[in-house]
């Protein structure tokens, strides 16, 4: 029984993992509102080596529409302007001399139509990664010596009951992703 428990535990680990990296992933998506985890995947050319933005600047949110950037080195203000405008996010930033101001439009509904479909493709990869691990659990499953058939059919029970579960936090994280961006 005891390398049941394992798979199961591995199994919820692995999981897990997939989830974060579907909340990461959509953490990106803009919603209307600003929120500084839409620059998490920027990164900056500074001083000959790129480095996330995070790790040049801080980032705040002095209203709903305003994102503010303070580089803590001067000679980073440029190369994270030049950072932000190649992005494929569309923001202009405004460098205002010592910090960096990006307004955010509101969002069209076109555009918005084309965040749902991004989060929906987000969400299904989470999906299948989370089928992925299924099948690798049900073959360790049927690996495991020294027990019946039974057993067999009670810990595929298991890893399709945790597979459901994980299947489930995957859909409600997207749709209250869908609301966010929508809302």
């Amino acid at each position: 029984m005891a390398d049941m428990k394992a798979i199961q535990a591995d199994t919820r680990e692995k999981m897990t993992k997939a989830i974060e990296s579907l909340e990461n992933n959509l953490s990106v998506l803009r919603t209307g509102r600003a929120n500084p985890g839409i620059l998490k995947k920027i990164v900056v050319d500074y001083y000959g080596s790129t480095v996330p933005i995070d790790q040049v600047a801080s980032i705040s949110t002095p209203d709903a529409r305003t994102l503010v950037i303070t580089p803590w080195d001067r000679g980073a203000l440029n190369p994270i302007e030049k950072a932000i405008r190649d992005s494929d996010l569309g923001l202009n930033p405004n460098n205002k001399g010592d910090t960096i101001f990006i307004s955010l439009p509101m969002l069209t509904e076109e555009r918005r139509k084309d965040l749902v479909k991004n989060a929906k493709n987000y969400a299904e990869d989470a999906r299948i990664a989370v089928r992925n691990i299924r099948k690798h659990s049900l073959d360790e499953v049927k690996k495991v010596e020294g027990i019946g058939d039974d057993e067999i059919k009670r810990g595929e029970a298991d890893v399709q009951k945790i597979t459901d579960e994980f299947v489930a936090r995957v859909d409600s994280t997207f749709q209250k992703k869908e609301q966010e961006i929508l809302g």
